[in-house]
């Protein structure tokens, strides 16, 4: 339980929660620590509290970030644990899924980037990332200052061989 009304700064308190639960073995080295978003959601602090959260455990040696990828337990240059998909890829899976049952039709928006962000705990970049990728794929076209649309049928990708 985070105390906001004592003397430590909440950034501490919870780099300390993490930190001890880095000690007992989850998360092991290599593996992420939770991200930004994570963080704000689990301990409900602000995104710049939880940068500090990052911040601290690389101050005491117990994390290493890479930028764009995120922050995990160790030194730098210990392997990092195998990511199976990167989160955008999943994320933007997700969403295709949903185009393709018709849950969103075509010329109808997908979920915003903040929407993404708060459905499944990511960055803005994670969320710019995904929606990038289901352009790139064809499920979507964006309207500058309007939005992100599904595409025509048309333009969709084939469907993968059952």
């Amino acid at each position: 339980m985070l105390d906001r009304d004592g003397p430590v700064p909440i950034y501490k308190q919870v780099a300390e929660l993490i930190r001890a639960r880095i000690e007992s073995g989850e998360p092991k080295p290599g593996e992420p620590v939770p991200s930004e978003a994570q963080l704000e959601a689990d301990y409900e602090i602000a995104r710049t509290t939880a940068r500090r959260v990052a911040r601290e455990l690389r101050e005491q040696g117990v994390a290493y970030t890479i930028q764009g990828e995120g922050t995990f337990v160790g030194e730098p240059g210990i392997p990092r644990a195998p990511r199976k998909t990167p989160l955008y890829q999943k994320i933007a899976e997700e969403i295709a899924v949903r185009i393709r049952r018709g849950d969103i039709a075509p010329n109808r928006p997908i979920p915003s980037e903040k929407a993404l962000m708060k459905e499944y705990g990511v960055a803005k970049v994670t969320a710019r990332q995904a929606v990038a990728h289901l352009r790139e794929q064809g499920w979507a076209f964006t309207v500058p200052y309007r939005g992100t649309y599904v595409s025509a049928k048309d333009k969709w990708p084939p469907s993968p061989p059952h």
